[in-house]
């Protein structure tokens, strides 16, 4: 994998892996988001590679923006998509490893309860699926 980012280029990783998971918290309708922020989170911190690196910086400026999920959601979506675009450019094992990497951590926060996903839960991880998938809609992979 080779990449060159910016640092700006991983501010937004972040803020996209890490919004992911506040969404998904956010989403949590059993009354206990931080166990899905925390596994999430901790899920994300566990990455490895060049991506994990980068999920790892302990940088200011993340910031997740929206006190409702629907305000989170307009700032996080098109922050995956960004993301696995501007990754692709590059390599496209990046992309692929960003987007799995956001896909487990979204799956953690999910189960954080133990067991299935809430509906609820389940719902929003398929819309952040959705959106690291948008740009390989008509001729992507």
């Amino acid at each position: 994998m080779s990449v060159t980012l910016t640092a700006q280029d991983k501010l937004t990783l972040r803020s996209a892996a890490y919004g992911a998971v506040a969404l998904l918290a956010a989403a949590d309708v059993a009354g206990a988001p931080h166990k899905a922020a925390t596994a999430g989170s901790l899920s994300l911190y566990a990455a490895t590679g060049p991506i994990g690196h980068v999920l790892a910086e302990k940088k200011p400026g993340v910031r997740i923006e929206g006190k409702t999920a629907a305000a989170m959601a307009d700032h996080v979506l098109p922050a995956l998509s960004a993301s696995v675009a501007l990754l692709k450019q590059q390599d496209p094992a990046a992309a692929d490893d960003f987007r799995h990497t956001v896909l487990v951590a979204v799956d953690s926060a999910a189960r954080a309860h133990k067991g299935e996903p809430s509906p609820t839960a389940a719902v929003m991880a398929g819309k952040i699926a959705a959106a690291l998938d948008a740009d390989s809609v008509g001729g992507g992979r």
